[in-house]
């Protein structure tokens, strides 16, 4: 019997973290380390590999087509994991980061206009909070906790 949480009947996975990465990475092509703010990620190093992209908001366009080559390549479907860093609380645990929801998002959304989008519900959640908030996305990841902590902790 197959792990629910790893989402494996999907095309395209959605999780947090390093652990989550051990969780909906296996068996996927790729794995899409989403770490928007880079620098304030999971506390736990992100995954190692071949097959391991880092990504943000701006290169979406690129993992997608990127993913689309691949699956043209492989002349079939072409999992891919879409993992969000998150980061860190001040002991040491990961954390909810918006910014890297909305990125991880928008990646997502991206690999369904090029019609990779059989999406897990999880993928599905991130990639709505992106369209639905699209508009404020820049200010959202300006306001959020962690660029706010960023600039507090930066020299002036």
């Amino acid at each position: 019997m197959s792990d629910p949480h790893g989402q494996s009947s999907y095309q395209v996975r959605f999780d947090w973290g390093a652990a989550g990465a051990a969780t909906i990475g296996p068996g996927a092509h790729a794995v899409v380390w989403v770490d928007q703010l880079t620098g304030s990620g999971s506390p736990e190093p992100r995954p190692g590999g071949e097959h391991v992209m880092t990504a943000t908001l701006e290169t979406a366009p690129d993992v997608a087509a990127h993913a689309l080559a691949r699956q043209t390549e492989l002349g079939g479907r072409f999992t891919i994991a879409v993992v969000a860093a998150g980061a860190t609380r001040p002991d040491g645990t990961l954390r909810f980061a918006v910014e890297d929801l909305l990125a991880a998002g928008a990646i997502i959304e991206a690999l369904a206009a090029v019609g990779i989008d059989h999406q897990s519900p999880e993928a599905a959640a991130a990639a709505s909070a992106y369209s639905g908030l699209k508009n404020a996305t820049r200010h959202l990841i300006s306001a959020s906790a962690s660029s706010r902590e960023a600039r507090e902790s930066s020299p002036a």
